[in-house]
């Protein structure tokens, strides 16, 4: 079993992410992936996923002013059964992750230590039995690359003040990836995409973090419309108060690299 947090600012596609889990569209017997909800509110999710997702509309983000705790906040477990290449058998991972909202991971850098939900919200993130974080990014222009590093620094201190500095993996992923200024670096992202866009966050966590313990990667959750044709598989639709993705061509809805940074913060070989 690995409790993984899955973290990341607001808009960064983390309910999304979740919610594709929970309804995994290649569901044919060749599939290299299998994944099956394992409590209520993954099924619950399923369904909502299934209608939302698929059909056009949008996926409800995480709201922290919804929620009284962490304990309020909906709470997936998830059984995968990958082949990850080839060659290699399939692996078993059981997922259990919290939808936190992005608001939490943004206070990070200036924490406000009245606050009892952000303090429940690290406490549960580093308790010993989370094998590691999956911490999804999405802007890499301009100014961002201080502020993720700011926040990381901030999360490195706090993982160290919690003696998990040594055994807490982190995978950083750049989530939708499927766009045009991203999907060409998605095969080396350390070197093509983090180092470029985000070097003062990238070499923060290389100079303090372990190599054990750190990988980067990129990820979409809509994928592109085919391999000759890397256009998203999205529609960005502009609403009141935020903008909302939704999937363009259902038929060749193929995520991209959802699964292998679950299967290595579960203790898998890179």
């Amino acid at each position: 079993m690995g409790n993984i947090c899955v973290i990341g600012p607001r808009r960064s596609g983390k309910t999304t992410y979740l919610a594709a889990l929970a309804y995994w569209p290649d569901k044919t017997e060749t599939n290299q992936v299998e994944i099956q909800p394992l409590n209520d509110e993954s099924r619950n999710l399923a369904d909502k996923a299934e209608n939302i997702i698929r059909q056009g509309s949008t996926v409800e983000p995480t709201r922290v002013e919804e929620v009284g705790s962490v304990d309020d906040l909906p709470y997936y477990s998830f059984n995968i059964e990958a082949k990850l290449s080839f060659w290699s058998k399939k692996e078993s991972i059981q997922l259990n992750a919290r939808d936190y909202p992005g608001e939490i991971f943004e206070k990070i850098a200036e924490p406000n230590l009245a606050d009892s939900f952000h303090e429940e919200f690290i406490d549960e993130c580093l308790m010993n039995d989370v094998t590691g974080c999956l911490i999804l990014l999405t802007a890499w222009e301009g100014s961002n690359d201080n502020f993720y590093d700011r926040v990381m620094g901030k999360f490195l201190e706090l993982m160290d003040m919690r003696d998990r500095g040594d055994n807490l993996r982190l995978a950083i992923a750049l989530s939708k990836c499927e766009r045009g200024e991203l999907w060409p670096g998605r095969i080396d992202p350390e070197t093509e995409l983090f180092k470029r866009y985000l070097p003062r966050m990238t070499n923060t966590l290389r100079k303090k973090m372990s190599p054990k313990n750190l990988r980067f990667y990129a990820i979409s959750t809509f994928g592109v419309l085919a391999r000759n044709d890397p256009r998203p598989n999205r529609i960005d639709e502009i609403g009141l108060n935020r903008r909302a993705s939704t999937l363009r061509d259902e038929r060749n809805w193929k995520p991209y690299n959802m699964i292998p940074p679950l299967y290595w913060l579960s203790g898998g070989k890179a």
